[in-house]
């Protein structure tokens, strides 16, 4: 078993799906990214965040965002944002599909928010008046707490 998939929306900067990419590597989680990306696959920023990790992780990229979600059972995935409700320490996070971030200045658009309910809509607990994490930090939080749901198991 491995922690759910990682989606990233529309990301902007290199090193952070780089060093997001070092970490779906080595916990297994598969990697969606959805265009249009803000740079391109090669990117040598992007490959020094990620380092030698490519090679081990699985990442797929999707033209749309609905084209991607078609391969999660419906209600299996959680997307991330600040305006959330519910923390994502009080969510079910070892069972789900897929984990959704959005673009590192804007986060998720509101229409894509507003197609998934509100439980389902989670926050990261943060201080108030700060605006949110760096986007690589905020999915190794989340990517961890689904892996120790699980109980940190191997991947097979």
């Amino acid at each position: 078993m491995t922690p759910p998939a990682v989606i990233l929306y529309e990301p902007e900067i290199p090193p952070n799906t780089g060093n997001v990419i070092r970490l779906c590597a080595i916990t297994g989680a598969p990697l969606h990214l959805i265009a249009p990306l803000g740079f391109e696959l090669e990117d040598r920023r992007l490959r020094r965040a990620g380092l030698d990790y490519h090679e081990f992780a699985s990442l797929t990229v999707h033209d749309s965002l609905k084209s991607c979600l078609k391969r999660f059972p419906p209600g299996s995935v959680y997307a991330f944002t600040t305006k959330g409700a519910r923390s994502a320490y009080e969510a079910p996070l070892g069972s789900a599909g897929a984990l959704l971030f959005g673009p590192e200045t804007r986060g998720l658009p509101d229409a894509v928010l507003a197609s998934f309910p509100e439980a389902q809509r989670l926050r990261l607990p943060q201080l108030p008046g700060r605006r949110s994490l760096n986007l690589s930090n905020a999915v190794a939080v989340a990517v961890y707490e689904a892996w120790r749901q699980q109980g940190f198991p191997p991947a097979p």
